[in-house]
This record gives structure tokens, sequence and C-alpha cells, in this order.
């Protein structure tokens, strides 16, 4: 073999084995089932004269068996507060209130009147641990808004969840779900877990 077709042997070889390399490392890490992320916010919560909002939560069957709402409660500026694992049986409904299962047992001490709530359906197979998620589709969510009025007073409206896409990032990625649970989970004691509310 000549020098010339040596070189455009071994250029080839390293070329495929980077593409392989590359999609390996696209796959993976990215491609998360469908349907799997749903997401929406609160407002008003733990504020004086205003209800108490809610999260419905409802496993449609589409798994095929109980799934695992794995839930993450989020601050304004992006800082997880909370986190915890429910599990649901099919066509279970379960409640949370916002004040008293998501927010009330925050790791910082600081409760949280705003911000976002995240939930990712998930297997089983590790008990509803909010820090080791295999997704499955799916849940389906639906959540109150506590509206403050100009007149004064609050007005209670329900919106669903939105569904969005789970990368790997999101996921697994350093400062992904996962990694910012399983922090909370090491340093908080019992402080940053929320709780699943009522339902079978």
């Amino acid at each position: 073999m000549t020098k010339t077709r040596l070189l455009t042997f071994f250029a080839v070889a390293i070329l495929a084995a980077l593409s392989v390399g590359l999609s390996w490392a696209d796959s993976p890490a990215a491609a998360q089932p469908p349907d799997t992320l749903q997401v929406n916010y609160f407002v008003n919560a733990n504020t004086d004269g205003a209800p108490d909002g809610t999260v419905q939560l409802d496993n449609p069957g589409t798994s095929g068996g109980n799934v695992c709402a794995e839930i993450y409660v989020f601050y304004p500026d992006e800082e997880m507060t909370e986190c915890c694992g429910c599990l649901l049986t099919p066509d279970d409904l379960r409640t949370l209130s916002i004040n008293g299962d998501l927010t009330s047992n925050p790791l910082t001490g600081v409760v949280a009147t705003a911000g976002v709530i995240k939930v990712v359906s998930a297997t089983t197979a590790t008990g509803c641990d909010p820090t080791n998620v295999t997704p499955v589709a799916s849940t389906r969510d639906w959540g109150t808004h506590i509206l403050g009025l100009s007149t004064g007073g609050f007005v209670i409206t329900e919106t669903e969840f939105q569904s969005a896409t789970l990368s790997g990032a999101e996921l697994t990625g350093l400062h992904g779900l996962q990694s910012e649970c399983s922090a909370i989970h090491g340093v908080g004691s019992t402080k940053g877990i929320c709780t699943c509310g009522t339902g079978s």
C-alpha cells in the first residue's frame, strides 16, 4: 500500500470513528422517549389572603401499568427548591397542594411564592426516585393559578401542563434535574423533599 493510500485509509477510519462517536454521544443523552416532560408555573403561593393552588396528576395508562411522577420545583431564579417522586396507578388522580406539598419544605428555608413545576413521567424501576429516572410516557397534569386582581383579591384559573421535549442534558446533565435533586438530597437531609398529596 502506498503512503498516500495509507494516509487516506487512516483519515477515512478516523472520520468514521468520529462520526460513530458523535452519533453515539448525541443519541443516548439526547434521545429521551416522547411525551415524558410536563411544565407549568405557580404564582401567589404562600401569600396572605390568597387561596392555595393545586396540582392534579393522572396516569392515563399509556405505559400499561404504574408510573412515577418525578416532580421538580424551582424558584423563579432557576434554583431547584424541592423534588420528589410520586407513584401513579392507572387512572389514579393524585392531588397535591402547592403550599402544603410542593413549597412547604424548601432546601434553603425560603418558601417560594412563585416558580416553575416540572413533572417527568418515569418507570417504577427505581421506586419513584427523582435522582435516578428512566422516562416513559405519560402523565397528564393540571395546575391552578392564583391570579391577583387589580381591584384586590384573587381569581383561580386552571391550565393543563405543557408538554416539552426532555433532553438528555435536562435530565442527566451537570445541572440537570437528577443532579440538582441529588444535591438537595445530599445536603438537605429531609429538607427540599416535597410530598405527594392525596390519591391511591
